[in-house]
């Protein structure tokens, strides 16, 4: 007689993650105001008061999307920072900016950071998201790399720069404005 496994069940941090994870295709597919917490849950296969337990509203589930991708953004700078081949300033962002490049090859991190910042305008608490996620990021690149002001501001620009370029598909425009947006910025 085969016995039977007992089930086991999905803890609550467990379930935590998969709803985040859900959440983050969701809301790079539709934006914080145009995604519900049901289809959330439904794409993650749970009720929609469950969602509402692990996180209380629809703004606290994109404030902890918001905060893991810009965790998923410092891991990659980290990563990178430590294999730079070399510890100038200009070497270090350089390694930075190629890591940074790959990781917003997976569009739903790129959507959700621009998601996030067209939501910062007018909701509160994502805006302090958005600020605070800057600020760690801002201040371990100036750390990481001892890039002058000028150098981390410009690190900054280019990957501004780089979500214009790929959100647009401008790499793709075979025209004048294109061809100088898109100088020397890499894509994959």
């Amino acid at each position: 007689m085969k016995t039977q496994r007992p089930r086991q069940l999905s803890t609550a941090e467990e379930r935590r993650e998969t709803v985040l994870h859900t959440a983050i295709g969701a809301f790079a597919a539709r934006g914080y105001w145009a995604t519900t917490t049901s289809e959330v849950a439904k794409a993650a296969g749970i009720s929609q008061a469950y969602v509402y337990r692990l996180f209380p509203s629809k703004e606290s589930l994109f404030v902890a999307v918001v905060e893991h991708c810009f965790v998923q953004v410092r891991g990659s700078l980290e990563r990178a920072a430590a294999k730079a081949g070399g510890s100038s300033p200009g070497v270090v962002l350089a390694a930075m900016g190629e890591a940074y490049a790959r990781l917003i090859s997976d569009n739903d991190l790129m959507l959700v950071q621009l998601h996030a910042q067209a939501a910062a305008v007018s909701e509160p608490a994502v805006r302090e998201a958005v600020r605070q996620g800057y600020a760690r990021l801002v201040e371990y690149v100036r750390g990481a790399s001892g890039g002058s002001e000028s150098e981390v501001q410009e690190f900054f620009a280019r990957g501004m720069l780089c979500h214009l370029i790929v959100s647009m598909g401008a790499e793709a425009v075979d025209a004048p404005w294109a061809r100088t947006l898109a100088a020397g910025i890499r894509h994959y």
